[in-house]
């Protein structure tokens, strides 16, 4: 916590920041001794709209809106800075960076991260003064949007570093590719020394790996690329040999039938037991947004061309999977309630043998006429409909969801606003497991209680996730009224880690205050919504080489 500095917003000329190429024509680039800075224009997401046209057409609309919403950013000079975003900005904006800053941990003197909380007021501080992989993302799009890399450069290569370790629980060695969860910085003042000491699942709660490190790594490596036009990162060895390493253990061949990767409970962001076991949406869809970053950044030689093309294959494969047999809207789950069991051959309609009495009451009353969305978890004689936020958010940006399930996506979260927001933006999961269930499911977590944590409860990081979503479906309103809950509380309530209760009107009974993530993914919210060029950063175009028509097979309906 000592190793805490307080730095200075920097002041950052206009500029484009979104390198123009197509993702992937961007392996193209990674030879070419000039790197440009050039300007990207999305398609399909903005109804054939480029990014240029959609950031005019926001101005004009936002000019129209009411005073009472001010998102700019002009008198912190953040990138592109212009007279059409001269708006005076949101009083929590300068509290948010002046939180994020005292955030940061340095190591020789360089930031290197964030830790997950400053709350002096608490009195554990377990693993909260830690830099966390999944934690500093949204810290890091937000440094990158105000024109800040070296922060995320020196992180990426940190964590390169730590990948490097061996690692060793209980004398069993781990993958070599496996991220840590998270890391932390110890300083020396006697002998002025700086050490890292990480931490890769051994010292966790439960004791699990996190899966999610090693894509969330490769995600922002792209990010970091599409920020700065600067390939050079991504294309020296070390970067190389770290995607491989990590696509090494996340691709290998085995006894799995599904293209889906199997994951133990607690390996995500829901780093607790919460029957997320087997293929969770959250995994999937962070596998096929890595997979998709990954491509464009390996370089052509004999070890990348190796991967790409084990790369497409899975692709193809994980996309038809999950666009088939994770998604549910109100004509799917009519066919599932009129599922057959025991259903032998390749001519089965019940697939995976779902009983359909297992299927939960509520499940019913939840689904619109219009909407759907990925169910939390497909495997065999089991389907946990659940509603996850991360996990649908993500598959919209790396475009796993088509066009037409991105839109039912954001008409489900319209359509189910009081149970989805409520009053503090979003639920991380629906709805929360209680009674028996939950002992059972849960271990009797006494953290993980209805409506609380990681059951239910309400997380602010997510807003960023949300707006990001809202932006690339063109359903801007949905992230300026999620946007305007967050700031009529998320300040006053000194940034909570989670809200509890069904409306998220409680901040949660464990929550850390002046949660980081909190903050910044706030921050990242606002930028994107005022220009919404900075989505290219964290978004994926469709790949029309990789779109095949999806088609399931005639047994699929009867």
């Amino acid at each position: 916590m000592e190793c805490v500095r307080e730095y200075q917003l920097r002041n950052v000329s206009s500029h484009c920041s979104i390198s123009e190429m197509d993702d992937y024509d961007l392996s193209k680039l990674l030879d070419k001794p000039d790197k440009p800075r050039l300007n990207i224009e999305r398609q399909r997401s903005f109804d054939e709209r480029s990014l240029s046209e959609l950031s005019i057409g926001l101005s004009r609309a936002l000019d129209a809106y009411e005073t009472a919403y001010s998102p700019g950013r002009s008198a912190l000079d953040t990138p592109v800075s212009s007279a059409r975003n001269s708006f005076e900005p949101h009083p929590m904006v300068a509290d948010a960076w002046e939180a994020l800053r005292r955030s940061l941990v340095f190591f020789r003197d360089q930031p290197v991260g964030t830790i997950a909380a400053y709350d002096h007021a608490s009195e554990e501080v377990l693993n909260y003064d830690q830099v966390f992989v999944r934690d500093f993302v949204p810290s890091a799009l937000a440094f990158l949007m105000n024109g800040e890399p070296e922060i995320v450069k020196n992180f990426l290569l940190k964590t390169l570093q730590l990948q490097g370790w061996e690692k060793r629980i209980d004398r069993f060695k781990l993958g070599e590719g496996a991220m840590p969860a998270s890391f932390k910085v110890l300083h020396d003042p006697d002998r002025k020394t700086d050490t890292i000491v990480a931490d890769f699942g051994e010292s966790a709660i439960g004791r699990v790996a996190p899966v999610d490190s090693g894509f969330w790594w490769i995600i922002l490596l792209r990010a970091y690329t599409k920020s700065t036009g600067d390939l050079s990162l991504a294309e020296t060895p070390e970067c190389q040999k770290g995607m491989r390493l990590i696509l090494s253990l996340c691709l290998s061949e085995g006894f799995d039938t599904f293209p889906t990767l199997l994951c133990a409970d607690g390996c995500s962001m829901i780093d607790r037991r919460m029957g997320i076991y087997g293929y969770p949406i959250e995994i999937q869809a962070l596998f096929f947004m890595a997979l998709r970053c990954a491509l464009v950044m390996l370089k052509h030689d004999t070890e990348g061309k190796e991967f790409i093309e084990r790369i497409v294959k899975r692709l193809h494969a994980l996309s038809f999977h999950m666009r088939s047999y994770f998604w549910l809207d109100f004509q799917q789950l009519n066919d599932i309630y009129r599922y057959k069991t025991e259903e032998y051959s390749h001519t089965a309609v019940n697939k995976f043998n779902v009983i359909p009495d297992s299927i939960s009451d509520w499940v019913f009353d939840f689904m619109p006429t219009r909407g759907g969305y990925f169910i939390g978890n497909v495997s065999p004689a089991r389907m946990d409909m659940r509603w996850f936020a991360l996990g649908n958010c993500v598959a919209i940006l790396s475009c796993l969801a088509t066009a037409e399930q991105a839109a039912a996506i954001m008409d489900l979260i319209e359509a189910r606003w009081d149970e989805l927001v409520g009053e503090m933006p979003m639920k991380i999961c629906y709805p929360a497991i209680e009674s028996h269930e939950w002992r059972i499911v849960t271990g009797c977590d006494p953290k993980n209680t209805r409506w609380s944590y990681h059951n239910g409860g309400s997380w602010p990081v997510l807003l960023w996730l949300l707006t990001a979503a809202c932006i690339k479906t063109g359903r801007i309103q949905i992230a300026r009224r999620a946007i305007d809950l967050a700031e009529s509380r998320l300040l006053k309530d000194s940034w909570p880690e989670y809200y509890d209760g069904k409306l998220g009107r409680y901040i949660g009974k464990q929550a850390r205050k002046f949660q980081t993530w909190s903050i910044a993914g706030y921050l990242v919210a606002k930028m994107m919504l005022e220009d919404p060029s900075h989505l290219g950063m964290i978004s994926l175009e469709e790949d029309k080489q990789m779109k095949p028509l999806i088609k399931r097979s005639s047994s699929w309906t009867c």
